[in-house]
């Protein structure tokens, strides 16, 4: 049994608290660390059944029988709680983005190498059901060579404007996730980049600096092309679609619904909505993300999401946003 510590008891921190409880047996959440729990949050944490609930997470990171630590805090004290966690002997599973600073990035790399420590990121997408089978079919050559993948991403409403304040902008908060499903599904990686943008949705977005409506596109070093699409808001719910197309066929994956019931009157044929958010449409998918983190811990395994595969989707995201601003195809090896 892998006893493990959380860091951060907001929305993310919940869905791994829950996901952990029910559906991995073979790990113990023996501690949680918020610096913002007030009596309700306490309350929760103690209806999950766990003991310890602290409100400095120094704590977990002091605590010998605690081997790894989930870093499920806010985006800017990732890095710093990572390189302690480190230093502190603990295996890691970080939410993405890591930092939004590449310099910060690398410190943690460099820290969890000397520490020798598992590093695992939390792009949950890649253990979906749906992705994991257009991967798979990929990689058992049923498509061919890969030429076109298409990635449809878009959310059913936009976030509050103080979140995008401190988001660091659509690519670097809603995109890094197609921006990982293109490097995944593709098998390749991304050499230049191509965005553009508009504020169609909530012109609050575009006051604060950022953008709700997204193309890009990018030229892989296989040759291949990728295409993605994003909104902040899709009025009939979570529309999450992927494509590759390439030279013997094509593999498409659908939105996940209640049903697949299709109703066909004569006043038309009508099927369900998608899902409605990313807790409904991927909760599965963070359990299944923390049982390959345990196994790796468990069984002195590489882990499937490893701090290459975080900095990379990072480094897209900050050619994006240059695309975006310049106006122009950027590559990747602009961005240092």
């Amino acid at each position: 049994m892998i006893k493990l510590g959380i860091i951060g008891a907001g929305r993310i921190g919940r869905v791994h608290t829950e996901s952990i409880s029910n559906y991995v047996p073979n790990a113990e959440i023996k501690a949680i660390a918020d610096p913002f729990f007030a009596e309700k949050g306490k309350k929760w944490a103690a209806e999950m059944g766990i003991e310890n609930i602290y409100l400095d997470y120094h704590k977990i990171l002091n605590d010998s029988e605690i081997e790894a630590v989930l870093i499920c805090s806010s985006t800017d004290t990732h890095a710093q709680i990572s390189i302690e966690a480190a230093k502190a002997g603990k295996n890691i599973f970080c939410e993405k983005p890591i930092d939004h600073d590449l310099s910060k990035i690398k410190e943690v790399l460099a820290a969890v190498k000397k520490a020798g420590v598992k590093f695992q990121v939390g792009f949950n997408r890649r253990f979906d059901h749906n992705f994991k089978a257009v991967k798979e079919a990929v990689l058992a050559g049923k498509i061919g060579d890969p030429h076109i993948i298409n990635i449809t991403s878009r959310d059913p409403e936009a976030p509050p404007v103080e979140y995008v304040k401190v988001s660091g902008g659509i690519f670097l908060d809603m995109t890094i996730h197609d921006f990982d499903m293109v490097r995944y599904l593709s098998g390749s990686e991304v050499e230049e980049v191509y965005a553009a943008g508009a504020v169609l949705v909530d012109p609050a977005i575009g006051k604060v600096g950022d953008i709700d409506t997204a193309i890009i596109t990018m030229k892989l070093k296989n040759g291949a092309l990728a295409v993605i699409d994003n909104s902040r808001e899709a009025a009939y719910g979570y529309d999450q679609r992927a494509e590759v197309f390439g030279s013997k066929g094509a593999v498409r994956v659908e939105n996940d619904s209640q049903s697949t019931a299709v109703l066909s009157t004569a006043d038309g044929v009508a099927a369900e909505k998608p899902l409605y958010f990313f807790l409904e449409r991927y909760l599965q998918s963070f359990a299944d993300e923390i049982k390959e983190f345990v196994l790796a811990v468990e069984k002195d395994l590489a882990v499937p999401v490893n701090g290459e595969d975080g900095l990379k989707p990072v480094l897209i995201g900050l050619a994006a946003a240059k695309s975006l601003k310049e106006n122009r195809p950027v590559k990747l090896s602009e961005i240092k």
